[in-house]
Order: C-alpha cells, then structure tokens, then sequence
C-alpha cells in the first residue's frame, strides 16, 4: 500500500475502534437535509486511509467521484463537511459567525505555540465576539490587517523588503566570476527569509543568525504533528523541540526591545497582545506562528514561477519584453548606468507577468479555508450543518473544476487572466468572483496578499532581466510533490533543481534598483481587492 505499512495500518485500525467507542456517537447520526455522506467501502478508517495515500488530492477524488457540491464525512469522533462549489463557499463566507474561523484559529495556537495555559484561557475569551468586537483574538487580527493594509505602514515594509532583494542579487555572483550554481528552492528561500524578516522585524531582525532559520524550517517541516495533538512526546518531538529554541530566539528579541525599531506589523500585534494582558514569553509563542504565516507560502510561490517562466522560452522572452518596457535606464553623476524597475508599474502595466503569478498559486495550490459550525445551521437553505461539525474548503478542488475554469483546467496556461483580446487562449474560461481561492476569502482573506505579491514580483522581475538560468542536468523537469506540508498552501517540490545562473550579456554592467510609489494603488489579487 505505498508507504502505508502494516504495523502503521494495525496501530491506526486499532486507534479508530478505540476513538469510536470511547466517543459518543449520538452526535454523528445523519438527518434528511444533511449533505450526503462521502463513500467509503471502510467506515471512519476508509477516509484516513485515503488521506494518508492521496493528501491533497483526496477531496478532488471524492469530489470527481460523486459530483456533490457539498459532502458528509464521518471520521472518529468527527463529522466534516467537505464544501465543493463555489456558490456554497460564497454562501458559508456570508455566515462568518455561525460558520466561525476564530475558534479554529485559536485551539491551533494553543497546539502549536507553547504558550501559557492563561494565554490559553485568554485566546478562548470571546473568541467568537460573542459580546462583542474584543479578545485576544480578534485585536491582534485587527492589529496585522491594519499594518498590512496598503496605506504608509506597508510602503515602508515594502522598501525594506526590496532594498534587500536587490542586495541580495547584487551578492549573488562571486567576486571575478561569470556563473554560479545554485538549489532554486533553498535559493528562493534564503532571499524571501531574509528580505521579510528584515523588513518584519527591523534591524535586530533574529533571522539573521543563520540557526534561528534553521530551528524555524525545522519547526515548519514538523507542524503537523503538533497540530494534531495525538502523542505529542512521541509523534511531535522534532518539531517541539525546534520550536522551543525559536522561543528562546524570539524572547530575547523581545526582552532587548528589538520590536521597538521594528515594523508597524511588529509593533501592532505587540501592543495587541500586550494590552490583552500577555507576557514575553507568551508573546514570543504565538509570533511563532506569525513567522510560520509570513514566510512559507511566499517562497513557494517565487520558486514556482522562477521554474515556468525559465522552462518556457517564449513566456521567458515575452515577460523579459513587457518588463523591458518599464524599466528606466539613467546615468548617476558618475556616468554609470543605472536601471530602475518601479513595482507599481509593474502591478499595472506587466499583465502577462501577473497572470503567470495567479495561474502559479491556482495550479500549485493545496490549501484548505475552514470553519467550525458555531450552531445548528442551514446553509443556502437546503444543507443542515449541525454544531460543533468541522467545515473544509479545498482550494484544489475549485481549483481544478472544469465547469469553472473550463476544459484546460488540468493545464498551466500563463495568459488564463489576461482580458479579452490580450493574447487570452479561447479556450480559456473566465472564472466567477470568489473561484481563485489561494488567498482564501470573505472574512479570513489573506492580509499578507499584497506584502507577499509585491515580494515575489520584485524577486522574479529582477531575475528575469538579469539572469540566464537553466538546470544544471539538462533541461526543466517538472518535480514531484508527494511530500508536501498538507499545513502549506502550496506544493513543495520533493526535490531541488540545481541551476546555473549567470548574468545577461545586455545587462552585465551598471547599478540596479527597485522604487515603489504610494501602496493605496492596489493591485487586485482577488476579486474582493477590486474598488479598495
């Protein structure tokens, strides 16, 4: 069966029995108007089973399977509902209370973070806003949307952030050579960590000890164990340790003042957290977290569009042409060549370069919004969802639905968003509101999005006018993504790609800079971005 062993097979059948009679089961009894039931040839084990060997792709099965917009499953002790339409998803966002993320948001954190059992009890304080709009939860998710609105908190953020892309490919090539080789996922990952931690966390950033970095992507490849919860001294070992010593990382950065000269993002969740009666060391816990949300999913991405606009040659020359469009060349007193590439620009007159970057995050994403069903509730008015059930909403199975993004949904098409006489394939077609789901949506939309897309965009346009970069081995192979972090938004490459990176003959000499003009010119990352 794969990689699923028998010793793992029996341990897993045996937890299953143990869960089901131990559980009380009255609660998972089914009535006419719920969703229909998932098939399973193995009641409760039969859905683990097919998790375990398809991850991802399970609800896409199911989904392909039965052609229900919404199903039932049953796993021990727990009923879920598995949304699969984009009707019912805009529907469950409008019902933001009864079909609720905070408590979700806060039981996951008190897994994961190592905090307190006060800062426990404090993050399950009103966490709904039952009595109204306060909570640790909900200040400290109003501290980061409003750092991370476009206005001169984020502008700053953004200048940071660029000043050290650029230094970090300006430091790319050794001193007197022409080349250099490089692991494009470890490579992407090295310059989106120290660009965002740096403009994240300022100039005592604690990033910039390389075991700090490592201690975080040890944490990361081990969450979801924590998550879980089952056995934790045993299954989540790893993972606990690395995030103890990140702790200790963070406390000392805290402790020192080092937020003092921080970001405005930094700064805000600070206060929140500190007027909501928490202590450093239950600060430094939950900005764990925090790092978690603003690092993994951006390099990803940056490493997903390096590899299909570099494995495609002619998108490679298009993108080169429309970014060679914008790019201003002046002279500095000196009379050295200087070139400059305005993000905002960019955002708006690059159409081909961000339709690669949505069609990137839709083909490779995997992640999956979800909500907990406060109380009995009838959604679109036919489907009761009963209290305390889980609702998921796999991106991947909007993602890839033919009847929504029409027949070439299993294939990258880099001109799927342009408009209407753009080059648009005619087979192409055009998505409904609320269809592109690797933001998520309604009121959980991703408040990093514009941080995160303005970082990747910088990250690529300037590899694409600099460099030539090809594989190592040979030509462009498409890597395996069975191992992916199902914690993720997006795959992760089984395996690196060595690459060979060398400067671009026309641009070989000179200075290169970014600029970025006022952040209040929003690029529409989603649908629900259009008219802010």
């Amino acid at each position: 069966m794969d990689n699923f062993s028998t010793t793992a097979l029996f341990v897993l059948s045996a937890l299953t029995l143990a869960i089901y009679y131990i559980f009380p089961r009255h609660g998972l009894v089914s009535n006419s108007l719920e969703p229909p039931t998932a098939p399973t040839t193995i009641p409760y084990l039969g859905h683990m089973i097919g998790l375990a060997r398809r991850k991802y792709n399970y609800y896409s099965d199911l989904s392909y399977k039965t052609k229900e917009p919404i199903l039932t499953l049953y796993l021990p002790g727990q009923r879920m509902y598995i949304v699969n339409s984009v009707d019912l998803i805009q529907a469950i966002q409008k019902q933001h209370k009864s079909l609720a993320f905070p408590p979700i948001e806060a039981k996951i954190s008190s897994q994961v973070c190592g905090v307190s059992q006060d800062a426990k009890n404090r993050l399950m304080r009103n966490v709904n806003c039952e009595e109204g709009e306060w909570g640790l939860v909900h200040d400290s998710t109003v501290a980061m949307k409003t750092a991370l609105a476009p206005g001169e908190g984020l502008d700053e953020m953004n200048r940071v952030m660029i000043g050290c892309v650029a230094a970090s490919l300006d430091e790319l090539m050794p001193v007197g050579e022409n080349k250099v080789v490089v692991r494009l996922n470890e490579w992407m990952r090295d310059i989106i960590t120290a660009a965002t931690t740096s403009s994240v966390y300022g100039e005592r950033n604690p990033f910039t000890d390389k075991e700090v970095q490592n201690n975080f992507w040890q944490f990361e490849k081990n969450i979801m164990p924590m998550i879980v919860g089952i056995l934790p001294s045993i299954t989540a070992r790893t993972g606990t340790a690395a995030r103890d010593r990140l702790l200790k990382a963070y406390e000392h950065y805290f402790r020192t003042g080092g937020h003092e000269s921080a970001s405005v993002l930094t700064k805000n969740r600070y206060d929140a957290l500190v007027a909501n009666g928490l202590g450093i060391d239950d600060i430094a816990g939950l900005e764990v977290l925090g790092a978690f949300a603003i690092l993994v999913n951006t390099n990803l991405a940056a490493f997903w569009l390096m590899f299909f606009i570099f494995s495609k040659s002619d998108l490679l020359e298009d993108i080169r042409n429309e970014l060679g469009a914008i790019l201003e060349t002046t002279s500095d007193k000196d009379g050295k060549i200087v070139r400059n590439l305005d993000i905002t620009t960019m955002k708006s007159n690059c159409p081909l370069l961000t339709s690669v970057y949505k069609e990137c995050l839709r083909y490779r994403s995997i992640g999956t919004s979800v909500r907990q069903v406060m109380q009995d509730t009838l959604l679109d008015g036919k489907y009761h969802l009963k209290k305390d059930s889980m609702i998921q909403m796999p991106s991947r199975v909007i993602h890839m639905d033919s009847s929504v993004w029409g027949p070439d949904v299993e294939e990258f098409n880099p001109r799927r968003y342009l408009k209407e006489g753009d080059l648009r394939s005619q087979t192409t077609k055009r998505p409904p509101s609320a269809a592109f789901r690797a933001f998520g949506g309604g009121t959980t939309l991703c408040p990093g999005r514009h941080f995160a897309t303005n970082e990747i965009l910088a990250v690529i346009s300037m590899c694409v006018l600099r460099f030539d970069i090809k594989p190592v081995a040979g030509g462009w192979v498409l890597p395996k993504t069975d191992s992916t972090n199902p914690a993720g938004i997006l795959m992760e490459p089984d395996t690196d790609i060595e690459v060979e990176i060398s400067p671009r003959d026309i641009f070989a000499d000179g200075k290169w800079l970014f600029s970025l003009r006022n952040s209040k010119i929003v690029f529409a990352v989603t649908d629900e971005d259009q008219g802010t």
